[in-house]
């Protein structure tokens, strides 16, 4: 079980947003280098970033401070936002990023997650953001008619690295993972799957912890890393812990 610290960068900050509204930002650090190199040293394992501009624009919109983070820290990094076709994908797997997550790609253009798939084998996942259950797209403006496991079982045999699924409901909100509905989808498929939207404190990672939740790859933690609800060092010792008694 992985624990991604998330950077959410817009107009080259980095910051948090509320259900993925762009009006409802939070900037919690002017360099996300110096945000990266933190979460390194606090001792986490893989970076998640997101290119919020990017998810709009449909291309690639903060890559200045995406090459600067890549630049600072030694850690994996896996980068969502804006990633629409197999160009930009081998671009950003050149510059170093080690996952790509493809999102609105995913739902419009599955065949394009296939192709990446099968190129850079264990370095494309997809990312399924969910809203009352069907994924939305563009950025999360809106919201397409499919479910995130009818999606994800397109690509059960494509060699996708995981399934990042995000509760928009719950994103930004401290609210607690939804980890009801990313354990169901996690057993109704074989690809890994990570949670995403909602981490609010140490009792998700005992959540995430216990037997139910084997099957998840990981979990990713925004807010709850940036004010302060989630201790880095409390939350890391869990795990180590739980790794050892494995």
């Amino acid at each position: 079980m992985i624990l991604f610290p998330a950077i959410d960068l817009k107009n080259g900050q980095c910051v948090r947003l509320e259900q993925g509204d762009m009006a409802r930002a939070t900037v919690f650090n002017l360099d996300p280098a110096a945000q990266a190199r933190d979460f390194e040293r606090q001792g986490f394992e893989y970076l998640h970033v997101v290119d919020l501009d990017g998810a709009f624009a449909g291309k690639p919109v903060n890559a200045q401070a995406v090459e600067s983070m890549l630049q600072t820290v030694k850690m994996p990094v896996q980068l969502g936002g804006g990633i629409r076709d197999l160009a930009t994908i081998e671009a950003w797997l050149s510059k170093g990023i080690t996952r790509v997550i493809i999102g609105t790609a995913a739902v419009r253009d599955p065949a394009l997650v296939k192709e990446a798939a099968k190129k850079f084998p264990g370095r494309v996942a997809v990312g399924l953001d969910a809203r009352d259950g069907n994924v939305a797209v563009e950025g999360w403006a809106e919201t397409s008619t499919v479910t995130a496991l009818e999606i994800a079982q397109r690509f059960e045999d494509a060699g996708v690295a995981a399934i990042i699924f995000t509760d928009i409901a719950r994103d930004g909100l401290l609210k607690g993972l939804n980890l009801d509905a990313t354990i169901e989808l996690a057993e109704a498929i074989s690809i890994p799957v990570i949670a995403s939207g909602g981490f609010a404190s140490i009792d998700d990672v005992r959540a995430l912890l216990e037997p139910r939740a084997k099957k998840l790859a990981g979990a990713i933690s925004g807010r709850a890393l940036y004010d302060g609800r989630l201790d880095p060092a409390a939350a890391l010792a869990l795990i180590q812990s739980a790794r050892a008694a494995a």
